[in-house]
């Protein structure tokens, strides 16, 4: 069996204050999960929770990223997160607290 996408959404996340990447990692999926409602199910013989899920989340510091936390954002699905450099970071005007911006792309595949 072969795994076949269905659905790429895209994402974008912000932490204004307190430069968790974390943060912005799970506003960025959650910001791709509202752009969508999925209703092909039945039509493929398939259940939410036949979903393979691959998350990528672009931050200037993806070493920092909690996937476990990332994951809990998505309801269904075998769900794998993978951080990796991308995203923005931008100074403060004024000391050390910078806006992390983080993007995020959900993958949805289904074996078939």
């Amino acid at each position: 069996m072969a795994l076949i996408r269905y659905i790429t959404e895209m994402g974008m996340g912000t932490d204004v204050h307190g430069q968790d990447y974390t943060k912005a990692a799970c506003r960025a999926v959650s910001d791709a999960l509202r752009h969508s409602s999925l209703n092909f199910f039945v039509a493929l013989g398939k259940s939410p929770d036949d979903m393979q899920i691959t998350v990528s989340i672009g931050v200037t510091a993806p070493e920092l990223i909690d996937r476990d936390k990332v994951a809990k954002e998505l309801p269904y699905g075998t769900i794998t997160v993978e951080p990796v450099i991308g995203g923005l970071d931008v100074a403060a005007a004024q000391g050390k607290d910078a806006i992390v911006i983080a993007n995020a792309a959900v993958v949805v595949c289904f074996d078939e």
